[in-house]
C-alpha cells in the first residue's frame, strides 16, 4: 500500500519555473511527477500564470523569490499597491530611497487614499513591505544621490569580474534602453528675433512612440529596434503583416512599454536573435543584458533563457544615468539620424515642410527610424561602453575618428528648406533633442498613482484603440502586383535620369512576385 505523498509547497521561483516548461509545452502530468505536487496545482498555477509573473517582475530579489513561497496579500492592499509603483519611479529615476522616507510616503498615501483607522508607518511595516515585495534593502546609510562616481567606479569594477569569470567577450554583452519618439514634431518658425527664425517642437502624445534600443558592446549585433505604440493595426498598416515591418512592433493603449511587453520581447525577440547571432561567430550561446532599473523591467529571474545561459543584470540605481551605454549618445544619434532623414526626404520630394509633415504616417515613420538605427555606427555603441569596458577599443580595433550626423548637416539641409533658412545652431539642437528627456515608461503623478492604485482608469483611452483602427483591408493579388510593377518599369525605362541599381531593385521585385504567382497557380 502506497503512503500519502509527501506535501511540496513550492517557492515563486518554482512556480515561474514550471510556467516557462508550460509554455515550451510541457505536460501538466510531467510536471506534477518532477515537482512531487498534484496535476491540479500544475492548473491552478497555469491559471494564475499573469498574476504569478506580474508579482516576479516588480520584486527586487532573484535570492528571495526562490525563498519566499506565497503572495500573501497586504492587509492595505490599496497603500501597497501605491507605495510599490512610488517606490519602483524612484528607483528608476535614482532617487535616495531610505526608510524615514518610505514611512513618510506610506503615511502620505495612507491619509491621501481616504483609509480608515490609524496607521502607523513603523520599522516592522516597512519590514513586512520589503518581505512581500522581495525587496533587498531600501533603509541605506549615508546613500548617494544620482550620479555616485564613486559607486561607478565600484560597479566597473564588479562588472569586469564578473565578465572575467563567466567568460563573456564583448559580442555577449548587450545593453538595451526605452525612449519616448515624437515623430511628427514639426520643426516649426514660431517668432521672429532679431530678424532669425526659431525652432521648436509642436509635440502630441497621439504621435508618440516608445522605441527601445539593443545592441552588443562591439555594436555589430544591432537587434530590430523594438516600438510600442497605442494601436494594434495603426490605420497606415493597412493590409500589412506586423512580422513584416522593419521594426518589432507592440501596442499598449498608452504608447508605453511595460512587463508583458518586455518579458515577450525578451523571451521571443531577444533570446533567439542573440543565439543565431553568436551560434554565427562560433561562440557559446551564452549571454549578459544590462538593464537600468525602470518600472518595466522585470525581476532578474524572470529574465532567463530556459537554460539559464542568456540572463539579464542590472545596473545600481545611483549610476544607471552616468555609464548605461545606450544614453551615452547612441539613442542621441539614432534620434538625429531619424529627423535629418525626414528633412532630406522632404528636400528630395521637393514638397512644403507642412504638406510633408501632414501625409507622414506610423508606418513611413517606422521606416525612417529602422533606416535612422541602422546608420548607427558600431563606433558610436563600441564608443559607449568605454566607462564599463575600457579596452574594447583596443580589442576591437574600432575607427574613433568616423563621425555621425553633425549640427552642421542638419544646418545644411534647412538652409535648403523653404521658411526655415535662417535658423540659429542653438535652435536645431532645441528641435533635435525635444524627446531627449521623454522615458519610455510612464510616470505618473501622485494623484495618478492614487487612482491606479484605487482600481481607477482612464475612461477616455478604453475605446480610443477601436476609433483609430476601423479601416477595411485590401486584398492585392499577385496578378495586380505584377502589372503594376512592369508599368513602373517601363515609366524607369523611359526617365533618362533613373540610375541602375533603382531598376535593378524593381527587376528583383518582379522576378519575385512571378514565383510566388507560378506557386499559387501550381497549387491550386
Amino acid at each position: 500500500m502506497s503512503g500519502k505523498r509527501k506535501r511540496v509547497v513550492l517557492t515563486i521561483k518554482d512556480k515561474l519555473d514550471i510556467i516557462k516548461k508550460l509554455e515550451d509545452g510541457g505536460s501538466s502530468k510531467q510536471l506534477a511527477v518532477i515537482y512531487g505536487i498534484g496535476e491540479t496545482t500544475v492548473r491552478d498555477i497555469r491559471k494564475n500564470k499573469e498574476k504569478i509573473i506580474t508579482y516576479a517582475s516588480s520584486s527586487d530579489s532573484t535570492s528571495l523569490l526562490a525563498k519566499r513561497k506565497s503572495m500573501k496579500p497586504s492587509m492595505y492592499e490599496e497603500l501597497d499597491r501605491a507605495m510599490l509603483e512610488w517606490f519602483n519611479q524612484q528607483r528608476a529615476k535614482g532617487n535616495p530611497v531610505s526608510g524615514p522616507i518610505c514611512a513618510k510616503r506610506a503615511e502620505f498615501f495612507f491619509y491621501a487614499l481616504g483609509m480608515d483607522g490609524d496607521f502607523n508607518p513603523s520599522a516592522g511595516w516597512l519590514t513586512r513591505f520589503k518581505q512581500r515585495h522581495s525587496i533587498r534593502e531600501i533603509n541605506i546609510r549615508n546613500e548617494r544621490l544620482n550620479g555616485d562616481e564613486t559607486a561607478v567606479e565600484d560597479f566597473c569594477n564588479n562588472f569586469r569580474d564578473f565578465i572575467e569569470r563567466e567568460n563573456l567577450q564583448p559580442e555577449q554583452i548587450y545593453n538595451a534602453d526605452e525612449t519616448g519618439l515624437f515623430w511628427k514634431c514639426l520643426p516649426s518658425r514660431t517668432s521672429v528675433i532679431k530678424g532669425k527664425y526659431t525652432v521648436s517642437g509642436h509635440k502630441s502624445v497621439e504621435e508618440r512612440v516608445t522605441i527601445m534600443c539593443c545592441a552588443n558592446a562591439t555594436g555589430l549585433h544591432k537587434l530590430k529596434l523594438c516600438v510600442v505604440g497605442k494601436a494594434k493595426k495603426p490605420r497606415s498598416f493597412k493590409s500589412i503583416d506586423t512580422s513584416n515591418l522593419p521594426v518589432s512592433y507592440f501596442s499598449q493603449k498608452g504608447a508605453w512599454m511595460d512587463l508583458s511587453i518586455f518579458r515577450q520581447w525578451f523571451d521571443k525577440i531577444f533570446v533567439p536573435q542573440v543565439r543565431e547571432y553568436l551560434r554565427s561567430k562560433g561562440l557559446q550561446e551564452k549571454a549578459v543584458l544590462l538593464l537600468d532599473n525602470s518600472p518595466t523591467h522585470p525581476n532578474e529571474n524572470v529574465l532567463r533563457s530556459d537554460d539559464g545561459q542568456i540572463f539579464a543584470k542590472y545596473l545600481p540605481p545611483n549610476v544607471a544615468s552616468l555609464i548605461q551605454p545606450s544614453d551615452q549618445g547612441v539613442i542621441a544619434t539614432m534620434k538625429r539620424n531619424y529627423r535629418a532623414g525626414l528633412l532630406q526626404n522632404n528636400l528630395e520630394e521637393g514638397n512644403d515642410l507642412k504638406s510633408f509633415w501632414k501625409k507622414l504616417t506610423l508606418l513611413d515613420a517606422l521606416y525612417e527610424v529602422a533606416m535612422a538605427w541602422n546608420l548607427v555606427k558600431p563606433v558610436t555603441i563600441s564608443r559607449a561602453w568605454k566607462k564599463i569596458i575600457p579596452t574594447i577599443e583596443e580589442k576591437e580595433g574600432l575607427d574613433f575618428d568616423e563621425e555621425d550626423i553633425s549640427l552642421a548637416t542638419v544646418a545644411t539641409i534647412l538652409q535648403h528648406t523653404k521658411g526655415l533658412e535662417n535658423v540659429t545652431t542653438e535652435n536645431i539642437e532645441k528641435w533635435l533633442e525635444v524627446d531627449s528627456t521623454e522615458p519610455g515608461y510612464e510616470v505618473l503623478t501622485d494623484s495618478e498613482i492614487i487612482r491606479r492604485a484605487q482600481g481607477q482608469t482612464d475612461e477616455s483611452s478604453e475605446n480610443e484603440e477601436e476609433d483609430i483602427e476601423l479601416i477595411p483591408e485590401k486584398h492585392i493579388n499577385h496578378a495586380a502586383a505584377l502589372q503594376w510593377t512592369e508599368n513602373l518599369l517601363d515609366y524607369l525605362e523611359q526617365q533618362g535620369d533613373m540610375i541602375l541599381p533603382d531598376r535593378l531593385v524593381i527587376r528583383k521585385l518582379r522576378a519575385t512576385i512571378r514565383n510566388k504567382q507560378k506557386m499559387t497557380n501550381s497549387s491550386q
